[in-house]
């Protein structure tokens, strides 16, 4: 099971950059070993809020299709996992909220793999980040 963070379908959707590439690669790569690709309601609704702070609004339903059409699921946004990110952002580590959101919903579920090129992922114990082609 992968993670699969807002950044990678914004770099599919976006304007050119060294990311973009990269980005198709690691998803071509995870779909050819048959990774299940997960995401959370959270990622959804920060390509919302980007693309809108943007006024990029009409790639939205591009973005959307396209992170729906990547993964297996979309894992729901839950009361526990709230107050767990509630706990997550007080660690001395200066969680971001929604990171701390991705955070508590992959411990839930069991999930040890996220796809993104979101640096800060690297400082949580025992998370391997797939950002490398």
């Amino acid at each position: 099971m992968i993670f699969l963070d807002s950044n990678i379908p914004m770099y599919l959707v976006g304007a050119p950059h060294p990311h973009k590439t990269e980005a198709h690669i690691l998803v071509e790569n995870a779909i050819a070993s048959r990774d299940r690709l997960l995401t959370d309601a959270e990622v959804l609704q920060e390509i919302l809020h980007r693309y809108s702070l943007l006024g990029r609004r009409d790639e939205i339903p591009t973005a959307l299709r396209i992170t729906l059409g990547l993964v297996d699921d979309v894992l729901p946004v839950e009361q526990r996992d709230v107050l767990r990110a509630g706990e997550i952002v007080r660690l001395p580590e200066a969680w971001s909220a929604r990171d701390a959101i991705h955070l508590a919903i992959m411990e839930r579920h069991g999930i040890r793999r996220i796809m993104s090129f979101d640096g800060d992922f690297d400082r949580w114990p025992g998370l391997s980040r797939v950002h490398e082609v």
